[in-house]
């Protein structure tokens, strides 16, 4: 029933719809009529749109034909520009080929006098004259930097250089040029320049900085005698004079002066060496002693020989008193008063023959000490340091040998001084052995 109801509901509504639509006109003519109306616009929209893009779509061709045109002819360019630089690099081959046949030796010519500038450079730079030619330097490093073939002035420049230096290394010129002191101190001194070699003022030799162009007393001056003749030579007026050269410029006189000197040498030993110098010291108060009381014995004894009356003040005479104090006694007991003289004698004689004979045979003895207590710390130095660095190891080095040499300077003087006081010692007990025999021998009788 309620479904029946519905469905005439449903007829009337739309019974009753054409008499509204009607009256307010046709709703789907109207949604026609716009959907038209939208069409239209979307089309002329579209129509706008397509002729937009037809108009870009010309200008870009335009512009892609312009640019494959300017890409033509660029490659045109670039095939020009290559064909020009093979025909130039053609001739480029061909001109360096002419220029090679042309210079022929040349080329070695400008090697070898680049290599002499090269040299030469470094060498005019510690001249004693480079401060008053710097010119010269300059144009010694030009030629040396060059990397073109000099030109025939430069060669007549180069030759001119030479041949100047080589008339200064035969001149002898005085000026008064600023001198450093060994203090720091600058001062103004008559320096005598000896050709290209050396400089002296005042008897001291200077060394020559390239960089300040100042001369620089050295620290340490060669031996007194080359100073003297330094010191002559600049007072002196004669033609001819001697004085001491140094041909390598100055670096036989720098390590001369930088050898150690004999107290340098005696520092190296270390104490095993202050301890050998004051054994080879006492040793030799020992003999100085010795000679002179042997001496002495000697002249008392030999003026005893031609006296007839003893004296108390030799040897010889104390044998001599006592057989005149013993008349009466028998030869037999006159031998025994006289050996028992002798042998008191003969300490006296022979004194500090023993010590020097010690010190004879300790010192060497040290020395050798000194050199293994070198030669461990030289291993000491290697093991912590190894072997790259040689400075290292001239301590230990030093050390051995110093005092080594010291031991030996020591032992072989006191061994032949030894000898000798020995021999003049035994020929006074000889002596006496034989005045002793004689007087036994004419108390006797024989």
């Amino acid at each position: 029933m309620r479904a029946l109801l519905l469905g005439f509901g449903l007829l009337f509504s739309v019974m009753a719809l054409p008499d509204a639509y009607a009256a307010q006109g046709d709703p789907l003519q109207v949604l026609l009529q716009q959907v038209r109306e939208s069409r239209q616009a979307e089309k002329k929209r579209d129509q706008a749109r397509v002729e937009r893009f037809l108009e870009l779509h010309s200008e870009r061709a335009t512009q892609l034909k312009a640019i494959k045109d300017k890409l033509e002819a660029a490659m045109q360019h670039q095939q020009a520009l290559q064909s020009t630089y093979d025909q130039q690099q053609t001739e480029l081959n061909t001109q360096r080929q002419r220029l090679d046949e042309k210079t022929g030796t040349f080329g070695e010519l400008f090697g070898v006098v680049r290599q002499v500038a090269s040299e030469n450079l470094n060498l005019f730079k510690n001249d004693l004259t480079s401060a008053n030619r710097q010119n010269d330097l300059t144009i010694l490093q030009e030629i040396a930097t060059s990397r073109s073939l000099p030109s025939i002035e430069r060669l007549e420049t180069l030759w001119d250089i030479f041949l100047q230096r080589t008339v200064a290394s035969g001149q002898i010129w005085q000026e008064t040029l600023p001198v450093i002191r060994t203090s720091g101190e600058e001062f103004q001194e008559q320096v005598t320049v000896i050709g290209l070699f050396n400089a002296v003022s005042d008897g001291r030799y200077l060394r020559y900085l390239p960089d300040t162009a100042r001369l620089v007393e050295l620290g340490r001056q060669p031996a007194p005698r080359f100073q003297l003749m330094a010191k002559n030579m600049q007072q002196s007026d004669e033609v001819l004079v001697s004085v001491a050269v140094d041909p390598s410029r100055g670096a036989i006189l720098s390590l001369l002066v930088q050898s150690p000197t004999f107290v340098e040498r005696i520092k190296q030993g270390g104490y095993i060496g202050y301890v050998i110098l004051v054994l080879g010291l006492l040793g030799f108060f020992v003999v100085i002693e010795r000679l002179l009381k042997l001496s002495l014995l000697s002249r008392r004894v030999r003026k005893q020989q031609g006296q007839s009356e003893p004296s108390e003040d030799n040897p010889l005479g104390r044998l001599l008193a006592i057989d005149a104090q013993h008349k009466s006694i028998s030869p037999d007991a006159l031998q025994m008063h006289l050996d028992e003289a002798i042998l008191g004698e003969i300490p006296a004689i022979r004194r500090g023959l023993r010590l020097l004979a010690i010190f004879a045979a300790v010192a060497p003895l040290l020395g050798l000490l000194g050199t293994v207590t070198g030669m461990i710390e030289t291993f000491q130095s290697i093991t912590l340091f190894g072997t790259g660095d040689p400075k290292l190891m001239s301590g230990g080095i030093s050390q051995a040998l110093v005092t080594t040499e010291l031991g030996l300077a020591v032992a072989i003087p006191l061994v032949l001084l030894h000898s000798y006081l020995s021999g003049r010692s035994n020929r006074l007990v000889q002596l006496m052995d034989q005045q002793s025999a004689a007087l036994v021998a004419v108390r006797a009788g024989v």
